[in-house]
């Protein structure tokens, strides 16, 4: 799959709609959001469906994902009254991976221009990421200007020699181009791809978290995410494959309990820590293959019980959280700041968990920066797809990876359309 380096899109005049659509292991959300002013929005539609034919942020049924994303967007455009074509979205599947990549480009002495820029970061095209790679993000972190280092903007300075270090995100080409099948069977337009921890990270990080340096971590359904910002920038992406659905995973099979019991009990009487009084309180669970009706098919236990399998599994994910934290290398910059979101973090007590583990300050975020967004809408789950509404107005450093893919297969994938716009 090629990509090609070009000026950014366009962003949406006021008045303009933008179209957010968020593919998760467990949830498919569409929100519909129209520009009021600069850089401001306000959600007019909001759709969500059951995700079905996605596990683990891997497409594994087209038939049953397209239906999921469809629902979510004719849901999102009867609340709207609007029909859409074009969306922004997410992308969690494909293993998306960080790069740190140092281009350097000759100026002859002349002014910095931003053609100069863009030159020096179109060069991590040539970056050998691996052949089934695919390049979704290009963020310019520093320049330096004949040997000159930690220059934040080059343009109008004058030298022989610009550099700059990148930091580039790719993702596996099939799983791009599975995704991009769905969206286009659902006759959706995808205008740009923003990986999933980006998005996060824009709708909860406050200004001083991205510039002083934060981590936020996005605990979803099928895995959590994890974005580092240093400097106003996206500086390192990580993926851990443990999320909220293997929490009622644990819970279904340590209760014998069906699944959608076990989320029940989850949501219900949930907690990342045991207290005292969880001995004291018993729970009526019903059984795997039992008839409810009958009185005979549930079993009583203390919640304690049930909150100690969610505590397991969440010290897990929060150990996996410090040890990719650790081991990307930014740790430093990360300092003593990790914001928590996404649905799994809405447990009871999650913060308390993650700080000793972490060993860091710690808060719950939600999305803030969109109006419109109810109390439904605007909890911790929908801030990826919020952070894709952000991504859609603001005026990002990176070089935007647009292009255009007619890509004509047979079988399964039947024709993908086109799904990142062209703007050469």
């Amino acid at each position: 799959m090629g990509f090609n380096g070009a000026k950014k899109p366009k962003r949406p005049a006021r008045g303009g709609i933008v179209t957010a659509l968020d593919v998760g292991s467990t949830k498919v959300c569409c929100v519909i959001a129209r520009m009021e002013e600069p850089g401001s929005l306000r959600v007019i539609g909001v759709g969500h469906q059951i995700a079905t034919g996605i596990r683990a942020g891997t497409i594994i049924d087209m038939e049953a994902a397209e239906t999921s994303i469809g629902a979510a967007v004719h849901a999102a455009e009867q609340m709207a009254g609007e029909t859409v074509h074009d969306v922004v979205i997410n992308l969690s599947m494909g293993n998306p991976r960080s790069h740190a990549f140092t281009a350097t480009v000759p100026v002859s002495g002349q002014e910095v221009t931003e053609g100069d820029i863009r030159r020096a970061m179109a060069h991590a095209r040539t970056l050998q990421a691996g052949p089934d790679q695919a390049l979704i993000h290009t963020i310019p972190l520093s320049f330096t200007l004949d040997g000159i280092r930690g220059i934040r903007d080059p343009k109008g300075m004058s030298g022989h020699t610009l550099g700059t270090q990148l930091h580039v995100v790719t993702a596996a080409k099939g799983a791009i181009l599975t995704l991009g099948a769905c969206v286009g069977r659902c006759h959706l337009h995808v205008d740009s791809v923003v990986v999933s921890p980006f998005a996060s990270g824009l709708a909860c990080l406050v200004e001083d978290e991205m510039e002083m340096g934060a981590a936020c971590v996005d605990i979803g359904g099928g895995g959590t995410t994890i974005s580092i910002f240093a400097e106003g920038n996206l500086v390192w992406t990580g993926f851990v494959p443990l999320g909220g659905r293997h929490v009622t995973n644990d819970i279904a099979h340590g209760l014998a309990t069906p699944l959608s019991h076990a989320e029940r009990l989850k949501v219900l009487y949930g907690s990342a820590r045991v207290n005292p009084a969880d001995e004291r309180e018993m729970i009526e669970v019903p059984q795997i293959g039992e008839d409810e009706r009958s009185g005979s098919g549930t079993a009583s236990h203390p919640r304690s019980f049930l909150v100690s399998i969610i505590q397991a599994r969440m010290e897990e994910i929060f150990e996996e959280v410090r040890s990719a934290i650790e081991q990307s290398g930014h740790s430093k910059l990360v300092g003593r700041r990790v914001v928590l979101t996404g649905g799994a973090s809405q447990l009871p007590n999650t913060r308390d968990m993650a700080a000793p583990i972490l060993d860091k300050q710690v808060r719950i975020a939600r999305p803030t920066r969109i109006a419109g967004l109810n109390e439904a809408h605007g909890g911790p789950a929908f801030s990826t797809v919020a952070g894709l509404l952000l991504h859609a107005v603001r005026n990002p450093t990176e070089l935007m990876v647009t292009g255009q893919e007619a890509v004509a297969s047979t079988g399964l994938l039947g024709r993908v359309g086109l799904w990142l716009r062209e703007n050469l």
